[in-house]
């Protein structure tokens, strides 16, 4: 290990050679880093006596603060590094922007249009007990929407009710008419799963919007006034149709299918519809005799498919900025 004398004697004439910064680092870390000279030095004091220590500890300490002076007045020395030169007449590019996906366009588009028609947007939550997604929804335990194949349930904890990942936003509803009263005019928006095959019309993770509108005079005539007024509005450049077909579902009756078709072009089934079940109001608290009312629900997804002609649902999911840049 080198004494100080030669530390001392040594570094001068290295500190004077050095041309640039990378030079000076190199010159630091040889005596000042971690595995320095002067710090195995420093180091090295705990071997020593107390005497011994004490001196050659004051002396190594002045040394090193001797040598970080001077390592910092040759930086300032050598100065700045030169900048590249710059072509200030070159054009410039405009910077690159973000933008929201396209599913929250669509999902905006939808809240703007039902605001304007007096309907209120209300949200729930993803994680639902067996109750709220099916019990209040008509839905009995032999439904085949909760089979294991279909529905991502969820392990309880012990004592607490079984939950899972909702499978439609209808549960809302529920939540929502046990806290008021008629009449209203509701829309629910947001994200679904089911577990289910992938393709290009099918996804695990997928977006929804309900509607439901509960008063003691509500009718179908109502429902079909507000969604033809709505693919009015939502597909403003062409000249659309719908027409409406007995279906059925667990939570109305009657039950309607909903379909349109462009001027000349083929029918497209949208969404399910109907009149809300007794059952569904009994869970909720309501008298069936007293009240009435329309609920519906529809893909977002399906809406952007068709408003954009987008041929595979998953193309909303892969993060590829070549389709996602295009909207």
């Amino acid at each position: 290990m080198p004494d100080l004398d030669s530390i001392k004697k040594d570094y001068p004439k290295e500190l004077e050679s050095v041309q640039d910064k990378n030079q000076l680092e190199a010159l630091r870390v040889k005596y000042l880093g971690r595995k320095g000279q002067l710090t195995s030095v420093l180091r090295s004091l705990k071997d020593l006596s107390e005497n011994e220590r004490k001196t050659l500890g004051s002396q190594a300490n002045k040394l090193r603060d001797e040598l970080q002076n001077k390592i910092d007045a040759k930086f300032l020395e050598l100065g700045e590094e030169e900048l590249p030169s710059i072509d200030i007449t070159r054009p410039g590019h405009r910077p690159t922007k973000g933008h929201i996906h396209l599913l929250s366009k669509i999902e905006s588009d939808i809240r703007k249009i039902f605001l304007s028609m007096n309907f209120s947007v209300v949200e729930g939550p993803e994680m639902e007990t067996e109750f709220y997604n099916f019990d209040a929804l008509n839905l009995p335990d032999w439904h085949p929407a909760r089979e294991a194949w279909d529905t991502f349930w969820l392990k309880p904890k012990k004592g607490e009710e079984q939950k899972l990942l909702r499978t439609h936003t209808s549960p809302v509803q529920i939540r929502y008419m046990e806290k008021h009263q008629p009449p209203f005019q509701i829309i629910v928006p947001g994200r679904c799963f089911r577990y289910e095959a992938t393709d290009a019309t099918h996804e695990t993770n997928f977006y929804q919007f309900e509607g439901l509108m509960v008063g003691k005079d509500v009718n179908l005539t109502h429902f079909k006034y507000i969604i033809e007024k709505f693919f009015e509005e939502f597909f403003k450049e062409q000249q659309v149709e719908a027409r409406f077909r007995p279906s059925y579902f667990p939570f109305v009756e009657p039950g309607v299918e909903v379909d349109m078709r462009f001027k000349g072009g083929d029918w497209l089934e949208m969404m399910g519809a109907g009149m809300v079940h007794p059952h569904v109001f009994e869970a909720a608290h309501y008298n069936p005799r007293e009240f009435q009312g329309f609920a519906f629900g529809m893909g977002i997804e399906r809406l952007a498919m068709i408003k954009y002609k987008i041929p595979d649902m998953r193309m909303f999911y892969t993060g590829d900025l070549r389709f996602i840049n295009q909207f």
